[in-house]
């Protein structure tokens, strides 16, 4: 039988078969395959997530603002990068949360395993243990340190990373405080648990944050046009930060 006589449930089961990679050139063979892999909460993209997420993690409520099977791959394929981080870091199973190990004086950076130079991307982080003394969400190259002795704001102590101290609402850049955020008085300061939201526009040079849904302006202008990556660094032993990417690009 010839495959345009196929049926698209049959059709679809032969997709989930295929690499992500040949997902996207099969998306552009025709009309009919291109609207069958439209569909992001098709059959072929929840047998793609059961194959490659964990139950666990498809269960919760982590990936709660990624609504579709394909939103939901695209995030895990955007998580914290296990090859990418300090040794006393490592990448729980569910494959987003990143574990910090009880190791004395020390400062321990990850990144994402997808860096962007251009377009708008968002992604969101949720600290889901102690912040510590310091504890910071931004951005880095891939040049920016990922260890170091002793306690300190290591996002944003070179002029590789930006951050902002989620423990002091201070932003941090080439290891000078860049002023307090959110540009509010008596700004509220971060509680367990809550989602932040980083928005990074590589068009615009520009990076901002939401808490909660709410838009706290933006924090660094004058970006680099270089890859930036997600990155959070964090000293309290046993401390946990979860990272789902949001935004939109092509596959």
């Amino acid at each position: 039988m010839h495959v345009d006589f196929l049926p698209d449930i049959i059709l679809g089961n032969i997709f989930s078969y295929l690499s992500l990679q040949d997902l996207r050139s099969s998306s552009l063979v025709c009309k009919r395959w291109y609207s069958i892999l439209n569909d992001e909460d098709n059959d072929v993209w929840r047998l793609h997530c059961i194959h490659k997420l964990a139950e666990e993690v498809l269960s919760s409520d982590l990936l709660s603002s990624t609504p579709t099977y394909k939103t939901k791959l695209k995030a895990f394929h955007h998580a914290w990068n296990p090859e990418d981080c300090s040794r006393n870091i490592y990448i729980k199973p569910n494959g987003f949360t990143i574990h910090r190990n009880p190791v004395a004086q020390s400062t321990d950076a990850v990144r994402g395993k997808i860096g962007f130079s251009h377009g708008r991307h968002a992604w969101e982080v949720v600290w889901e243990g102690p912040l510590g003394t310091v504890a910071v969400v931004g951005i880095a190259t891939k040049e920016a340190t990922l260890q170091t002795h002793g306690y300190i704001a290591l996002l944003g102590s070179d002029d590789q990373s930006w951050g902002w101290n989620l423990v002091d609402n201070h932003l941090l850049h080439n290891g000078d405080s860049q002023g307090n955020y959110p540009m509010l008085n008596n700004a509220p300061k971060y509680q367990v648990g809550e989602r932040i939201r980083v928005i990074l526009d590589c068009d615009d040079n520009t990076l901002a944050f939401e808490r909660n849904y709410e838009f706290l302006g933006v924090a660094f202008r004058g970006l680099p046009e270089k890859l930036l990556y997600p990155s959070v660094s964090a000293v309290y032993g046993h401390t946990e930060v979860s990272m789902v990417y949001l935004g939109q690009d092509s596959w």
